[in-house]
């Protein structure tokens, strides 16, 4: 039975696309068999075969002429990205912001967002890091959330200033339909008030109206950002300094 085991295995192998992450779980093999099931996905590690990502998830290395490839990062971490067919995660921080042109900054850290609190792991030469995020993740709202994830972490943005991501910000903003703008609204509610008040700025400097969400935050808190008021002339409406 081993043999035979070993044998499916390699062909499941075989026919698995090259860089995609699977874990022992994605083999057609009876849990009766798991022990043999791991350690024939031991053997195929050890000959070279299959890359361990991280305990239990591996997948078929992928070669080019500059060398061998490591996975996309959405299967390194695709585990906490989907789940059972549903959307549980989402990339966001550096990685997602570069593909706002927040920055040109590619690091080793791979965040992301998700409803579950979780602690830092490492995967290879990556660092796993999660941001909390108080919406329910919904795949069609992920651009929506990756922007105000970026207003949470204007600060934090490695080689931008404050003002040059609130720019880059406004300008992707400005390009979102009426109906995204709102639903920009609805999910910022669940955010912390000075990434409400950032919104609120740039939106009222849009001409869209804000003034429910005006509402939601204490007229007497300011909010220290190290935004220009020539970048964005209506923080002083909303308490930003």
């Amino acid at each position: 039975m081993t043999m035979v085991i070993r044998d499916k295995v390699k062909q499941e192998i075989d026919r698995l696309p090259e860089g995609v992450v699977v874990s022992a779980s994605d083999f057609d093999i009876p849990r009766q068999y798991r022990a043999t099931l791991v350690k024939a996905l031991n053997q195929f590690e050890h000959a070279g075969v299959i890359k361990r990502v991280s305990k239990g998830r591996y997948y078929k290395p992928r070669t080019s002429r500059f060398g061998e490839l490591l996975p996309p990062e959405k299967e390194i971490v695709r585990d906490f990205l989907e789940k059972d067919g549903n959307t549980i995660g989402y990339i966001t921080g550096t990685r997602a912001f570069a593909s706002l042109a927040l920055t040109t900054q590619i690091s080793s850290v791979i965040m992301v967002g998700t409803n579950v609190s979780r602690r830092p792991l490492s995967r290879g030469q990556y660092k796993i890091t999660f941001l909390l995020q108080p919406n329910r993740i919904i795949k069609e709202d992920i651009p929506l959330l990756v922007i105000l994830d970026a207003l949470r972490l204007i600060k934090e943005i490695p080689g931008s200033t404050t003002d040059e991501a609130m720019s880059q910000i406004t300008v992707w903003i400005k390009d979102l339909s009426g109906t995204d703008r709102n639903r920009l609204l609805e999910l910022c509610r669940a955010y912390k008030p000075y990434v409400r008040a950032q919104l609120g700025a740039i939106l009222e400097y849009l001409d869209f109206p804000v003034e429910d969400l005006l509402e939601t935050l204490n007229p007497v808190t300011r909010y220290k950002l190290g935004i220009s008021p020539t970048v964005l002339p209506t923080i002083k409406n909303w308490n930003i300094v």
